[in-house]
């Protein structure tokens, strides 16, 4: 059976008329075991690959290849489909008009599965709403699944359907399944993977060659079938009068959760966190409570790791008023360096779209700021992203030149790369 455990960092001590309280809380999972092999329930993979004409034959024999390998992949007892998407939403395999959409992995529909995919050709355009409601009703005809995680390979823009049938098609799926999704080549929007990533619990991320996709794929569906935990959640309880000012995941990647907020009691909300694999998520919990007298202590909040009704792990967040300055000034190491990872990624997608815009002196200083974050931070691969986005003179200040010549899969690169944070050093 899984095992989690939680530690809370924080500077308890507020100093007098003070109210806010900050706290990391980092969470580990050991011995999370197989997707679907750990009795919790059947476990469910989709992959979705981008049919359009605009994949054209090189990046269709790539992609044709990495969904093969895919499949290759998929534990053997897994329920799975593949779709083929263009301006329509095609069930590939399994080949059926009603009922059950998926079956279950083994050598035969494995075989039947790669030969579907063998007969993918591009053409026509992209809806990619309708891949995802056509994925939603796939795995709500498996009643039975409890881990529902799909990819998404796309290599364009969301052309044949508006924005707002994009945004409906998400607000149906949202907390369905998970979605992690990948670009080829450098003509899709990054805002626009992010969206339907960040809103369906997953990553996105560039794949720049198509040699690279088959090794992508493997490496998406390996993580997923790792995934032996379908699906936990975080309670958190505060007392009367405390209010949530954010909770966001801080690594390994910045991820705001407090939208996802469910009310389970007066003092108690639930945030889904997908599944989870042998891993460690930090969280950032910002609470702001009534001020209370010098010598108060109270219980800020309670963060618990929740599986089903069973609580797994608990953090307690606290918080003590003082005068004495040398306990209520220190800031707490992982707090502050997690709030710099935030604001990492803010000043990368702010700086990125400034350049786009042509605001060259908002850019020069948000892309700086980025700069010596990265490097007050020790996040590496960031810095070397922002290296080809910018020219440096010093890291230390954030002082830096645009590049007037950038290629575009450094710059999608970069974006896709901002919101992955490094650990604290030491």
């Amino acid at each position: 059976m899984a095992q989690f455990n939680a530690t809370v960092y924080q500077n308890e001590f507020l100093m007098d008329g003070s109210t806010d309280v900050n706290a990391i809380v980092s969470i580990t999972c050991h011995d999370a075991g197989k997707a679907g092999q750990t009795g919790a329930g059947d476990a469910g993979e989709l992959i979705i690959v981008d049919t359009s004409a605009s994949m054209g034959r090189i990046n269709m024999d790539a992609a044709k290849q990495a969904a093969m390998v895919a499949v290759d992949t998929i534990l053997d007892g897994t329920y799975f489909a593949v779709i083929a998407g263009n301006h329509h939403a095609y069930l590939a395999y399994p080949r059926v008009n009603h009922g059950p959409g998926m079956v279950r992995m083994d050598a035969t529909t494995r075989q039947a599965a790669k030969q579907a995919i063998a007969s993918f050709r591009a053409d026509g355009g992209t809806a990619m709403g309708s891949w995802l409601l056509l994925a939603k009703a796939l795995f709500h005809s498996i009643p039975a699944l409890v881990g529902k995680h799909a990819i998404l390979l796309t290599d364009g823009e969301n052309h044949n359907e508006s924005t707002e049938q994009l945004a409906a098609a998400l607000r149906s799926c949202q907390g369905q399944f998970q979605v992690d999704c990948r670009g080829i080549g450098v003509d899709w929007q990054v805002p626009q993977l992010r969206q339907i990533a960040t809103m369906m619990m997953g990553s996105v991320d560039l794949i720049p060659s198509p040699r690279d996709l088959p090794r992508v794929f493997h490496d998406l569906i390996s993580s997923s079938m790792g995934r032996g935990v379908p699906q936990a959640d975080l309670r958190l309880w505060m007392p009367q009068g405390a209010q949530l000012l954010f909770i966001r995941q801080v690594s390994p990647t910045v991820e705001d959760l407090t939208h996802r907020a469910q009310t389970i009691g007066e003092l108690t909300q639930l945030f889904s966190t997908g599944s989870w694999g042998d891993e460690t998520r930090d969280y950032h919990i910002a609470i702001r409570l009534p001020a209370r007298s010098v010598g108060t202590e109270q219980l800020a909040a309670r963060l618990q790791l929740c599986v089903g009704p069973t609580v797994l792990a608990q953090g307690l967040i606290k918080a003590k008023w003082s005068t004495d300055s040398r306990l209520t000034t220190v800031i707490n190491p992982e707090v502050a360096h997690y709030t710099g990872q935030t604001e990492l990624a803010t000043a990368i997608q702010d700086g990125l779209a400034a350049r786009s815009a042509g605001d060259w002196g908002t850019a020069t200083t948000k892309l700086g700021r980025a700069v010596a974050l990265a490097n007050a931070s020790g996040n590496h691969e960031v810095a070397d992203r922002l290296s080809k986005v910018v020219d440096v003179a010093d890291a230390a200040t954030g002082r830096v030149v645009l590049k007037p010549n950038v290629d575009k899969a450094d710059e999608m690169a970069l974006d896709t790369a901002s919101t992955r944070t490094t650990r604290i050093r030491g």
